[in-house]
């Protein structure tokens, strides 16, 4: 396979590795990106921040030692500022467990795909010298990606094809990069074209997502987190009834409840393909609850509600007042957010004040 051309890099990728077995060849198809600094996990530096570009994690996962190893490592403050990919044998279910809980902010797989290596690590790597892009590529990119995972859970999956977390993470860091470039008004304007109102409230709540925590100034880890949450949050309307999905007029009581089921179907189908981590499942199933415990599926309260699914409450519930509806016309942004704002014991209100200038922005 013929590789990209080798382009210099502001900063170096620390390759922490054990397997000698394929730790070279990996180290070969890094270097068309620049300079490559392989070391042993025992001998990761203390202070890598301002060094490297981000790590490469090439370690037996099986290996106790190995893992307690890297463990000591990236969970030390000094990591947590770095990108993280973490490579994985192809196939192994548990490697991703393992790997995750680690601390990876991407994976890639082993055998080695050179281009999908360097495509990866050119996307993660904030410092590593890339072709440039133009904001207008950057946003149609963000939201071809996004797309395509819209079609794998609201086609292929209810007709028997799994959804992966690689299926989503492949999305991520293109709508991460077409929202920095671009603007929230200007993703909302693309996917409002959008046929499809499921699709289009998903890719809503994404972008209003994906706003609030740069808004914040959360770290690219978080981001990403974040950007995983809201794309899957409503997994479980794929097994609704396209009858109650697209339905022009209000829904019936009956109607209602059998629509409020997505979140526990959601979690139960996702739960059962055993790689998503349990925050993801936490905002597929929870992301209805109120802090009074009047939401659904579970009638959580206060702090059993975790600040993930919080912050994707606010989105969510604020791209539904503004978004066009069958049984009512879409609020103002400035009437959404007073919407939100009286909603005080039921949603968090730290959340709702931090999200106003995302509200009013867009």
């Amino acid at each position: 396979m013929a590789l990209a051309e080798r382009t210099p890099a502001r900063r170096r990728v620390l390759l922490a590795s054990d397997r000698d077995d394929h730790s070279e060849d990996l180290a070969n198809i890094l270097e068309n990106l620049g300079d490559v600094e392989r070391i042993s996990t025992q001998d990761m530096p203390d202070s890598p921040a301002g060094r490297y570009a981000g790590v490469v994690v090439d370690i037996d996962l099986t290996s106790i030692d190995s893992v307690r190893a890297i463990r000591r490592k990236l969970t030390s403050r000094t990591y947590q500022s770095l990108p993280r990919l973490f490579v994985l044998a192809d196939g192994v279910r548990l490697e991703s467990i393992q790997a995750w809980s680690l601390g990876a902010t991407d994976t890639i797989r082993w055998p080695f795909d050179a281009e999908d290596i360097l495509q990866r690590v050119r996307a993660s790597f904030p410092d590593i010298a890339g072709g440039a892009t133009s904001a207008a590529q950057a946003l149609d990119a963000g939201i071809a990606a996004a797309n395509t995972v819209m079609v794998k859970i609201f086609e292929r999956l209810p007709a028997g094809t799994p959804l992966t977390l690689d299926d989503v993470m492949q999305a991520e860091l293109k709508i991460l990069k077409a929202l920095r470039r671009t603007s929230l008004r200007e993703w909302l304007r693309a996917i409002d074209k959008h046929h499809n109102r499921t699709y289009r409230h998903c890719l809503q709540v994404t972008g209003y997502t994906v706003a609030f925590a740069q808004h914040l100034g959360m770290r690219e880890d978080d981001q990403r987190r974040l950007t995983r949450a809201a794309l899957i949050h409503d997994v479980g309307k794929a097994y609704i009834p396209l009858a109650i999905l697209d339905k022009t007029t209000a829904l019936t009581p009956r109607e209602e409840i059998e629509l409020s089921k997505h979140t526990q179907i959601g979690f139960d189908v996702l739960k059962s393909h055993g790689e998503f981590p349990r925050e993801m499942l936490d905002v597929v199933l929870h992301h209805h609850e109120m802090l009074d415990g009047t939401g659904y599926p579970d009638g959580l309260k206060g702090q059993e509600i975790a600040d993930l699914v919080r912050m994707l409450t606010v989105a969510d519930m604020f791209t539904l007042l503004v978004e066009e509806r069958p049984d009512s016309p879409p609020m103002s942004n400035a009437d959404a957010f007073t919407v939100l704002e009286s909603l005080a014991g039921k949603l968090d209100m730290d959340m709702v004040r931090a999200f106003r200038p995302v509200a009013y922005g867009a």
